[in-house]
C-alpha cells in the first residue's frame, strides 16, 4: 500500500439538501430563532440480516461541515428560481457551520438507537446539515457493515473489492473502497481510490483480453511477458480446466514462479477450484494461488469456505458495492434538544429520547451497551463511544482515520458473539438506558402531555 493522497476537497454544494430543510432554516431566521440545538443521527432498528453496524462516512460529513456556504449563483437561485426573499438571501449567504459535533469514531461496531453522530448548532446551521449527513453516514455505514460480513465468511482469505463498474456512479465508488478497506478488504481494483487513500491495486485481465488473441495461449503468454511479477491468468474464458492447463503450460514456458496465479470467474466455484489446485500442485505450482470471483457475496463465500474450497482470496462486487441484501438503513436525524429545553417525538413506533446522548461500552467482554445522557459520569468500567470531532466548526484533529478505523474495527468484532455474527437470523446486542435517561423521558413525556 502506498501514502493516502487527499484528494482536492470540491466542496459541496449550498444546495445539497431538500426543500424542506431551506425552508425550515429560512422561517427559523426570520423570528431569530437561532438558539442551539442538538440533532441526534441514529438507526431505529437493524436490518433482519444485520446482527451490528460497522460506522463510517465521518470523514466527508465533517468536510461537508467545514466547507458549508452558499455561492453567488446559488444564492441566485435561491432568490430568483425558489423565491426566498432578499433579506433571507442575504442571511443565507451569511451562513457557515459553527456548531460542535460528537460522533461514533469510524470503524466502531453500532447498534440500534445508538447515535452514530450528534450536532450542536444554532438550529438553522443544524437543521440545513440534516440531508447531507443522512446520505453519508447512512450509505457508507451499510457499504462497511456489507462489507465486513464478506470478511468475516472469507475466515481469513483475502477479499477484494471489483465494486467500481457497479456502483451508483464513480464518486461512489471510492467510498466504497474505502469503507471496504476498514473493516479488512486487501486491496481494490478501483485505481483512483487507491490512489486517494493509500490502499493496494489488484487486477489481472478480462475476458475481451483473452478475445483479442488468435488463441488462449497467445494472450496468457503475451500478459505473461508485460506482466511477470503479478501475473494472474483468468481461465474461464472457454474451458475453465483446459485453460488452467494452458496457464500452466504458460508459467512453466516463462519460468513464471513467485506471483502466479489463476482466477475463476463462471461456473460451479468449489469443483473448479478443486480440480485447478489438482492440476497446479501436479504440475509443481504449489504457491499459485487460486482467485474466485463472480457475484459473490457473504452467503455464497461461506458457502465455499464451509466445503473447504481450495481458494486463497475472493474479488467481490456488486453485491457488496451496493449492500444488495440491505441496501439502506432506516435512519434518522432528530431533535432532541433547542435552547436548553429536552425535546422528543412521541409518534407510534417512531417516538425518540430527549437530550445529548452518550454510549458506555464496557472495556473488556460482552456487549451490553447502555444509552445514556451525554453529562452523566461514564463508569469506570466503561468507556465512552461519542467523541468531540468538531468544535465551532473545525475539525478537532484529523490524524490516520483509516488505520485507526481498522484497528477500532478488528477490536470490536473481536468481541461480539457469535450470535451477533451470524449471517442468517443474526440476533444483536441489547441497547439498554442509563437511569438519568430514562428519568428524562418520563419527565418530557409528562410537559408534552
Amino acid at each position: 500500500m502506498g501514502e493516502s493522497i487527499p484528494a482536492p476537497r470540491c466542496p459541496v454544494s449550498g444546495l445539497s439538501t431538500d426543500l424542506y430543510e431551506l425552508n425550515m432554516a429560512a422561517s427559523y431566521l426570520r423570528r431569530g430563532m437561532i438558539g442551539p440545538a442538538t440533532f441526534s443521527l441514529f438507526i431505529r432498528r437493524l436490518p433482519g440480516t444485520r446482527g451490528y453496524l460497522v460506522a463510517a462516512g465521518l470523514d466527508d460529513a465533517l468536510d461537508f461541515l467545514e466547507d458549508f456556504r452558499f455561492d453567488p449563483g446559488e444564492l441566485s437561485y435561491l432568490r430568483d428560481v425558489l423565491g426566498f426573499d432578499e433579506e433571507t438571501v442575504e442571511r443565507f449567504a451569511d451562513l457557515r457551520f459553527s456548531g460542535d459535533v460528537w460522533a461514533i469514531p469510524e470503524g466502531r461496531l453500532v447498534f440500534a438507537d445508538e447515535p452514530l453522530l450528534e450536532v450542536t448548532a444554532p438550529i438553522p446551521e443544524g437543521q440545513l446539515a440534516e440531508t447531507y449527513l443522512l446520505n453519508v453516514i447512512t450509505f457508507q455505514t451499510a457499504i462497511a457493515s456489507k462489507a465486513a460480513r464478506c470478511v468475516d465468511a472469507a475466515a481469513d482469505r483475502g477479499v477484494f473489492d471489483f465494486a467500481f463498474r457497479r456502483t451508483q456512479g464513480p464518486e461512489t465508488a471510492m467510498r466504497v473502497a474505502r469503507c471496504a478497506s476498514i473493516v479488512g478488504f486487501a486491496g481494490t481494483s478501483n485505481v483512483e481510490a487507491a490512489r486517494r487513500f493509500g490502499l493496494r491495486t489488484v487486477g489481472t485481465m478480462a475476458h475481451s483480453y483473452i478475445q483479442a488473441f488468435p488463441t488462449e495461449t497467445d494472450a496468457f503468454r503475451a500478459f505473461a511477458a508485460d506482466f511477470p511479477r503479478q501475473t494472474t491468468f483468468l481461465v474461464d474464458t472457454f474451458d475453465t480446466l483446459e485453460g488452467v492447463r494452458r496457464a500452466i503450460e504458460v508459467a512453466r514456458e516463462l519460468g513464471l514462479e513467485g506471483g502466479v496465479g489463476i482466477r475463476l470467474d463462471s461456473g460451479d466455484l468449489a469443483s473448479l477450484a478443486d480440480a485447478s489446485r489438482h492440476l497446479l500442485d501436479e504440475a509443481g505450482l504449489t504457491a499459485a494461488r487460486i482467485v474466485a470471483s463472480g457475484s459473490l457475496d457473504e452467503y455464497e463465500i461461506a458457502r465455499l469456505t464451509s466445503v473447504g474450497a481450495p481458494i486463497d482470496a475472493f474479488g467481490v462486487g456488486t453485491k457488496m458495492g451496493v449492500s444488495a441484501d440491505a441496501p439502506y438503513l432506516d435512519s434518522v436525524y432528530k431533535l432532541v434538544e433547542y435552547g436548553g429545553r429536552p425535546v422528543m417525538k412521541r409518534s407510534p413506533a417512531k417516538e425518540t429520547a430527549p437530550g445529548p446522548k452518550q454510549v458506555w461500552r464496557r472495556r473488556q467482554g460482552a456487549f451490553d451497551d447502555i444509552l445514556a445522557l451525554r453529562g452523566e459520569q461514564v463508569p469506570g468500567d466503561r468507556e465512552p463511544l461519542l467523541v468531540p470531532v468538531m468544535r465551532a466548526g473545525r475539525r478537532i484533529g484529523r490524524g490516520d482515520g483509516l488505520t485507526a478505523a481498522r484497528t477500532a474495527f478488528r477490536h470490536d468484532l473481536e468481541r461480539l458473539s457469535d450470535l451477533a455474527r451470524r449471517l442468517d437470523g443474526p440476533v444483536p446486542p441489547a441497547v439498554g438506558r442509563s437511569a438519568a435517561l430514562r428519568t428524562l423521558v418520563t419527565d418530557t413525556e409528562r410537559r408534552l402531555a
